[in-house]
């Protein structure tokens, strides 16, 4: 199994179920949102400056009063299981993702493996050595020194492949 793929599909995962869960709990509004952290940021402000009380709790009612009319934590635990399947969905995304990079290298990279093997061997090699020696199967093998012969940076020599 490959670690960092799933450590970041389950990543993805959890983070994509923590976002959905916070949009659902304030209901999609995001300008209540604001005007909470606005309200947030006056009471702490009037707290630092020495306001009376009667000035801060004012602001403090104010505050709980935007709290109570954008947040509703009810909905929100109704919603847990709607807010998992959006993080499984997002997390078997990611797999898929990687599992299709990962599937079959570039063809860039898997020209920079003939090219390393071809130079371990002094510049000659074998679709043998190619096959035991680098993750390319024999079909990708056969297809890469193909291409490589074909653009003149490899010529054939009877059973072998000599760097140019």
């Amino acid at each position: 199994m490959n670690v960092p793929r799933s450590f970041l599909s389950v990543l993805a995962g959890l983070s994509a179920a923590l976002i959905t869960y916070g949009v659902l709990f304030v209901r999609g509004d995001l300008s209540g949102v604001m005007a909470y952290l606005r309200a947030r940021g006056a009471l702490r402000r009037l707290r630092e400056a020495g306001a009376d009380t009667a000035a801060l709790n004012a602001a403090r009612e104010r505050l709980q009063a935007i709290g109570e009319q954008v947040a509703d934590p009810a909905l929100a635990a109704r919603l847990i299981p709607l807010a998992l399947l959006v993080g499984v969905v997002v997390a078997w995304m990611v797999w898929r993702l990687f599992a299709r990079q990962s599937a079959r290298p570039a063809p860039s990279a898997q020209e920079r493996m003939v090219y390393r093997l071809a130079h371990r061997k002094g510049g000659r090699f074998t679709l043998e050595d190619l096959r035991l020696q680098s993750p390319l199967s024999e079909d990708q093998a056969r297809a890469v020194t193909a291409r490589l012969v074909e653009r003149g940076r490899l010529t054939r020599e009877g059973e072998g492949f000599r760097l140019l």
